[in-house]
């Protein structure tokens, strides 16, 4: 069969990209494994996660009504309905993108896809007894995405040793849990164990949970997490894994030198990689990385004219947001528009408790390009809205260029920073200055305000804040 436009990969990027092709008048078809739309994101990733992790902060919010002298009992777990409960989140999604793929006239192809050629593709049955089909096309949009990153060492045939994908099943809240990494993946899902009655402990091989995040924006989540999590390794190395039974026994190597500890289950969470091996590319023109990533351009074009790739498998930040929008870019550039994309800043969120969200230039950025900039930091200890929630661990900053005042970063942690990161998003995207978000009025009480706030701290004149005058901005 032929089909004018062909998404391979049914996540975030891939179905963006073929309903919006649809809505142009492309013919398309979305050729995906899985029986379900969704991708990664939706299946095991970022909704499951999401869903218990609020089941977490409720569980959480619980205990700190003793302040306020509200005392609940200990909350009785029913596994089995908390599973159905998130596989229900995911079956209504499904079901959604489903409905939206029929309606367009999406065509949906089941199968293992393979390149023989630039334009063609063997498709092989999702599962034993189904037909081969070939696939022609006159334009490929590659969103194979990612998997979990595993190292050979670890793999040593156990079930007690689990990927994301694995914890997400929740066959059991074990009694300890040890987890190997200390990136977003490893503290979400950590959070979630811990917050459901297993004793967490992280081990991360550098001096830093969240490698690469801001430190003024990781340091109340550790302090949190800290007391949250049993123990927390840094400067460590898991040397090795060994199944004894009814727990697994990890032999550490850390700056007070070689220990071992046993645990029930094991979590490895240490990154992911891209899906471009085992596709055919080596049939087209298309460049792979040495990292595994598929090289493209500001349009999405692969070096192959016939193929573009969008989402995890063409680079970094793996990150869902980011492979929808490429793949409207990749359907706009098809269809003669004059797309690219070049965004100013791709937001990034950590849905730990409390949340960690940033946009544009970190610290670290600052350092790496030799640049100069001014930061402004608003505690939350300053905030009216915080003090009666009960959360004044937050910190919201901006990073401004003091020549123009213009914005240039935006960092925020503590609860619902994920949402307020869209503010520190659409005034990097406008340019907007620092005396545009002063001047923008914010409700009150809000945590909102105190991105207004932190603008207002930037000139010396926030309400909450004594900072002595020095020469005027």
């Amino acid at each position: 069969m032929h089909v004018p436009l062909v998404v391979l990969g049914g996540g975030p990027g891939g179905y963006a990209a073929a309903f919006l092709a649809a809505d142009l008048g492309i013919p398309v078809a979305i050729i995906e494994q899985d029986e379900r739309l969704g991708g990664t994101c939706l299946l095991r990733g970022c909704i499951p996660s999401k869903a218990l992790l609020h089941v977490g902060r409720v569980l959480a919010e619980a205990r700190e009504m003793e302040e306020w002298g509200i005392h609940f009992e200990k909350p009785a777990l029913k596994l089995d309905q908390l599973r159905a409960r998130k596989d229900k989140v995911i079956a209504t999604l499904t079901g959604g993108l489903a409905t939206l793929a029929r309606r367009r006239n999406v065509q949906l192809i089941r199968g293992v896809a393979r390149f023989t050629n630039s334009t063609t593709l063997e498709v092989a049955p999702a599962e034993p007894g189904g037909a081969s089909q070939t696939v022609t096309f006159d334009h490929c949009i590659l969103a194979s995405g990612s998997r979990p990153a595993r190292i050979p060492a670890f793999d040593i045939g156990s079930p007690r040793v689990m990927d994301s994908t694995g914890a997400l099943e929740l066959k059991e809240i074990p009694e300890s849990l040890l987890v190997v990494g200390g990136g977003y993946i490893g503290l979400e899902m950590g959070t979630v164990y811990a917050e459901l009655g297993s004793d967490v402990s992280v081990v991360e091989l550098t001096d830093t949970l969240l490698p690469g995040a801001d430190r003024d924006l990781v340091k109340p989540l550790q302090q949190r997490l800290e007391k949250l999590f049993d123990t927390i390794h840094l400067r460590t190395k898991v040397m090795k894994l060994e199944d004894v039974g009814k727990a697994v026994r990890v032999h550490f190597e850390g700056p007070e030198g070689p220990s071992s500890r046993e645990f029930c289950r094991v979590l490895v969470a240490v990154g992911r990689r891209p899906n471009s091996d085992g596709l055919g590319l080596e049939n087209t023109k298309v460049v792979v990385g040495p990292k595994g990533f598929v090289e493209v351009d500001g349009q999405q074009r692969t070096a192959d004219p016939h193929i573009l790739a969008i989402g995890d498998v063409c680079g970094e930040p793996m990150l869902a947001h980011r492979a929808s929008h490429q793949g409207k870019v990749a359907v706009e550039a098809l269809h003669g528009e004059a797309a690219l994309f070049a965004p100013r800043a791709i937001p990034a969120v950590v849905f730990t408790d409390p949340e960690i969200a940033w946009a544009g230039l970190t610290e670290g950025d600052v350092a790496a390009q030799g640049r100069t900039v001014e930061i402004s930091r608003y505690p939350w200890a300053a905030s009216g809205r915080a003090h009666a929630l009960g959360r004044t661990d937050g910190l919201t900053k901006i990073l401004v260029d003091p020549e123009t005042d213009t914005v240039l970063g935006v960092g925020i942690v503590g609860p619902g920073a994920g949402e307020l990161i869209a503010e520190g998003v659409l005034a990097i995207e406008m340019g907007c200055s620092a005396r545009d978000l002063m001047e923008a009025i914010h409700p009150h009480p809000t945590l909102g305000e105190t991105v207004a706030f932190s603008a207002e701290n930037y000139f010396g004149l926030a309400t909450e804040i004594y900072r002595p005058r020095t020469e005027a901005k």
